[in-house]
């Protein structure tokens, strides 16, 4: 969502770190041009105005043009404004009260009001709450079945319902519902219209008054762009708004209504919807939000996605065949499928510091998703026998799986190739004393440690020849100038099973 922002700043900072010193000429030329950026992304006019001139204040400052590192200290002021801009740390929904909890869904038509209030059921549902969801929506047809459906496909339960019943009543007959059944969370999905108007406001705070609810979300579509400001704006002069929602995150919306509302309506954004799956919801990070736009990148949630995407029974037959050094292609495959389960390539690449170049060269060189699918396609075209023993695999046996996965040997041979180096590295870990010493290296700064060790160690010039080869012009994950690795990573690698 945030690419064509991130390019435009990538550039204006690449030229600032390319220079030794820098001049406050320098700087306020660099400003106006991450103003223009800002514009452009749809980020509201007095919002951009104002973030600019308070990172110019400190940007032209003498600690700044007096450092060794200038172009990066003007960085790190960006990032930790775009923070500031974004709102605070997550902030969680209040629904620890005496239930039943309320939270109120509020929002214009077509804003994904229902299937956030089925996403987020869901959610909650994980985390051990039970859930009752209401729709409230008597205007849109069949808004109220829609709910319904969606309540049995997340499992989590919905308020029966009643023909003819107003808004005000079916917040009520909810509320008693869930104190008379004992849920811990009621979700009211109101309903919305094409635009704000009074008969919308008047229903909503009826609504409120009646169920006086502990957050009240309001759902803004990321792809309104300016006008979600103005949504944003006319909702919370009406009604106590707790937090935003943006929806369509995974879209190619400019960004700017996320930049903007925080600033706007005071009240943090909370949740972001990634896609169209009822599991495709996560809270809103600000740190690693601003990380992303500025392709510093989002180690964090790079490896929570990890830690979601390996099978824990997985993980531990790996766990006990790394320890004896051993890597054969039935290794290989479980890691590609892995791979895919956390977004693929260009997901990956977009989490790893300093990888933005990485992907501009995936894209220009053709490099697509679908190379994931090929290399999985040529194991599964090998025998029992070839994939614990890949060196089984002479000419004759390398064409009939290139045949039988609709590739050439050519590619075989560097599937071959990636295995082969990876499979030494996994040696080398051994001799390293398995896991807990592969921890150690991640944990390092500097060259072989850090982002850099898991390249070195990895396999990570192997990947990169690879994709090189292919086309994609990638550089091995290998070098020292990546941040050190959060100690999470290395707890979830020393961690006992």
């Amino acid at each position: 969502m945030f690419e064509s922002l991130s390019d435009r700043l990538g550039g204006v900072f690449d030229r600032l770190r390319g220079r030794g010193a820098l001049t406050e000429a320098d700087v306020r030329g660099a400003m106006r041009e991450v103003r223009i950026a800002l514009l452009e992304a749809d980020v509201a006019l007095p919002v951009a105005r104002e973030f600019v001139d308070r990172i110019t204040e400190q940007a032209v400052g003498h600690q700044v043009l007096r450092s060794v590192t200038p172009g990066q200290q003007v960085v790190k002021i960006v990032n930790d404004a775009l923070v500031e801009m974004l709102g605070p740390d997550t902030a969680d929904l209040d629904i620890d009260v005496t239930p039943p909890a309320v939270v109120m869904m509020v929002g214009l038509q077509g804003s994904g009001k229902t299937t956030t209030t089925a996403k987020l059921g869901k959610l909650i549902r994980k985390r051990g709450k039970k859930v009752l969801m209401a729709s409230l929506d008597v205007n849109r047809p069949a808004a109220q079945e829609q709910l319904a459906v969606l309540g049995t496909q997340t499992e989590v339960a919905t308020l029966p319902i009643v023909e003819g019943q107003q808004p005000v009543d079916i917040a009520r007959r909810a509320l008693q519902s869930a104190k008379l059944q004992g849920y811990d969370v009621v979700m009211l999905d109101t309903a919305g219209r094409l635009h704000v108007d009074q008969a919308l406001m008047d229903e909503m705070k009826a609504v409120a008054d009646i169920a006086r609810p502990n957050e009240i979300l309001l759902v803004v579509d990321a792809l309104t762009g300016q006008d979600a400001v103005n949504v944003a704006s006319n909702f919370s002069a009406q009604v106590p708004l707790t937090g935003v929602v943006l929806t369509r995150m995974d879209g190619d919306a400019r960004g700017g209504a996320a930049l903007s509302m925080r600033a706007v309506t005071g009240k943090p954004i909370k949740f972001a919807g990634t896609g169209e799956k009822l599991d495709a919801i996560e809270p809103f990070h600000p740190k690693r939000v601003a990380g992303r736009i500025l392709g510093m990148g989002d180690v964090v949630s790079l490896v929570e996605k990890a830690a979601e995407a390996i099978q824990v029974e997985d993980a531990e037959k790996m766990a006990s065949r790394l320890a004896k050094g051993q890597f054969d292609m039935n290794d290989l495959r479980q890691q590609l499928a892995q791979m895919r389960r956390m977004g693929g390539l260009g997901a990956l690449a977009g989490m790893i510091p300093g990888m933005k170049k990485a992907q501009a060269a995936m894209a220009a060189g053709n490099v697509d998703e679908r190379i994931l699918l090929r290399m999985d396609a040529m194991i599964g075209s090998m025998t029992v026998k070839e994939r614990a023993k890949p060196e089984l695999l002479n000419a004759k046996r390398k064409i009939r799986v290139a045949k039988g996965s609709g590739t050439t040997v050519q590619d075989v041979n560097k599937l071959l190739k990636m295995h082969q180096e990876m499979s030494t590295a996994m040696k080398r870990i051994k001799k390293m004393g398995g896991l807990k010493g592969l921890a150690a290296m991640l944990g390092k700064g500097g060259p072989g440690g850090g982002m850099g060790g898991i390249g070195n160690a990895l396999g990570g010039p192997a990947m990169g020849d690879f994709m090189s080869k292919a086309g994609g012009g990638l550089p091995g994950l290998g070098g020292g100038d990546m941040p050190k690795l959060p100690p999470g990573f290395e707890n979830m690698l020393n961690k006992k099973k």
